[in-house]
């Protein structure tokens, strides 16, 4: 289903490199309606900054990884050459792997590799690679009958294959799209929020159908000067097909739709409610999406019951990075969806907040306390939050930086990891999700979050005390590192390359150690009020 929109090219051929001709997929078989059930959840969320709108000209995306299974550990994949006629083996589970060498992974397949593969910082979604061009990531699901298991490709396989191949959100289409055609696209619906130095494009990918091989995806530009959101519910709605500079899609998005008899000719074509009418019902993923373009632009004065915002919109002032951070830490604090707002206890003549109000409370103890559930953008089970900037007035390896938080946000610290690093620290790259280390960044930061739930009050100012000191020096710094960085990239960029690792290795690793060291505080100084 090759895209109408895109000129016919190999692969090798749109990103400069070798690679054998993807044959055309077989003639699709018969689809046979069951019925229009669909695949729902609030895992995650994705705000996108274009350059015009954020406030040091990056262009930014971002995903809050909210996920009990998803691994914890990362890693940077080198750039690597391939010979002639190699083959590239695909992982069923790849976002769930033990470690870089599993021997457990499930392989699904094998696909053409290319002569030269991008490096990239690699998570349980791989993030951002050497040419800025990063992703983020949201699950919208969609209807039941659209997923197939005629094929071998899942979304974080296509992260990965995106990172390894793409140098722009534009060609990073063209390679999902090339790709599912010929191998297929066995997920649950899907958004990816891309972002390289110039553009911000919000991409929904569903599967063809059961028994057929493919995929059906919509593509629209973030406008210049705007901010948009995805929180697990379709975005995009009326496609501008014309318009090839800010819509793309799969060629077969209308005669699909046509086929299931969601659609008919002559009717308005809406793409959400086409292929994900319930996700636009949820009240968990439209609650973020009002919060987040209401903290961006509170002028517009957005409903918060409604069921559609804009697509996208200007922001009221210049979008920091810091904002961006905030809004990963956001409750909804101060609104009437406050999850402590009747949670007082009197003290001193006042009404204060009781200790143990606690906005991330599990779904049981908030019954107990007949506390309305809020999802919130931050949250208790994030594995890890990213933010991303990518500059084109920098050379790659220093204008792209991710900003990682491990574990909620709101309790944790972002550190940054920039485009042109060599490693992690080895902390960083031990799996966390099957028993509990302290060789592991991740349960570092995990477990002052969950000690904080026993008395929140009390403990998350401790906590915040930590974070912002790790933090605001690395932000106010920023400006600092990255001269001195250009500098030594003039004179060799291995010098540059080294200087950014050791800074991001050095930092990352002060920081694992002040959480343990925090940690250990916490129970010493709380234990006995448990």
């Amino acid at each position: 289903m090759r895209c109408p929109l895109f000129p016919v090219l190999t692969l090798g051929l749109a990103l400069g490199a070798p690679l054998p001709m993807l044959a055309q997929a077989a003639p699709p078989a018969p689809l046979r309606v069951v019925h229009s059930e669909e695949i729902g959840g609030e895992g995650c969320t994705s705000v996108m900054v274009t350059r015009s709108a954020s406030a040091d000209r990056a262009t930014m995306t971002s995903h809050s990884c909210d996920s009990v299974s998803d691994r914890s550990w990362m890693n940077v994949i080198a750039a690597a050459k391939h010979s002639l006629g190699a083959t590239l083996k695909v992982y069923r589970d790849a976002k769930d792997t033990k470690g870089p060498n599993d021997p457990e992974a499930k392989m699904a397949g094998e696909i053409p590799q290319i002569q030269e593969t991008f490096a990239y910082l690699n998570a349980a979604y791989p993030i951002m690679n050497s040419h800025q061009l990063a992703i983020g990531e949201t699950t919208i699901g969609g209807r039941r009958d659209l997923k197939s298991d005629k094929g071998i490709l899942k979304a974080p396989e296509l992260f990965r294959l995106a990172l390894e191949r793409a140098k722009t959100a534009r060609e990073a289409i063209r390679v999902i799209d090339e790709l599912t055609q010929k191998f297929g696209y066995i997920d649950a619906g899907e958004s990816f929020t891309f972002a390289d130095k110039q553009e911000v494009w919000l991409f929904e990918i569903y599967g063809p159908g059961k028994d057929r091989l493919g995929a059906v995806w919509a593509a629209q530009r973030v406008p210049e000067g705007h901010v948009s959101v995805s929180a697990n519910a379709s975005r995009l709605r009326t496609l501008d097909l014309k318009d090839q500079d800010n819509f793309l899609a799969s060629e077969n998005v209308h005669a699909l739709a046509r086929e299931m008899d969601w659609w008919k000719d002559g009717e308005p074509f809406d793409f959400a409610y086409v292929y994900a009418p319930s996700s636009r019902a949820s009240m968990g993923c439209r609650r973020r999406e009002w919060r987040v373009l209401s903290l961006l632009a509170p002028s517009l004065k957005l409903d918060p019951n409604a069921e559609n915002y804009p697509f996208s919109l200007k922001p009221d002032k210049p979008v920091a990075l810091q904002d961006v951070m905030a809004i990963f830490r956001d409750a909804y604090e101060g609104t009437e969806f406050d999850q402590t707002a009747g949670l007082l206890k009197e003290e001193k003549g006042a009404w204060v907040k009781n200790p143990v109000a606690n906005p991330f409370a599990p779904a049981d103890l908030k019954a107990a306390l007949k506390v309305k559930r809020e999802r919130t953008i931050g949250v208790p089970q994030a594995t890890y939050v990213q933010i991303t900037q990518s500059r084109a007035d920098l050379p790659d390896a220093i204008g792209g930086v991710v900003w990682l938080a491990y574990d909620n946000a709101t309790t944790s610290t972002f550190q940054p990891f920039y485009a042109g690093i060599t490693r992690v620290p080895a902390s960083f790259e031990v799996d966390g999700r099957r028993e509990y280390s302290r060789a592991c960044a991740w349960w570092a930061f995990r477990t002052p979050s969950k000690l904080a739930h026993f008395r929140w009050q009390d403990m998350v100012k401790e906590i915040q005390e930590v974070r912002n000191g790790l933090e605001a020096p690395l932000l106010a710094g920023q400006a600092k590192v990255e001269t001195e960085a250009l500098r030594l990239h003039k004179e060799d960029p291995a010098k540059a390359q080294t200087f950014l690792t050791q800074y991001c290795v050095g930092e990352a690793e002060k920081a694992v150690d002040a959480y343990w060291k925090l940690a250990d505080r916490l129970w010493v100084k709380f234990g006995t009020r448990f």
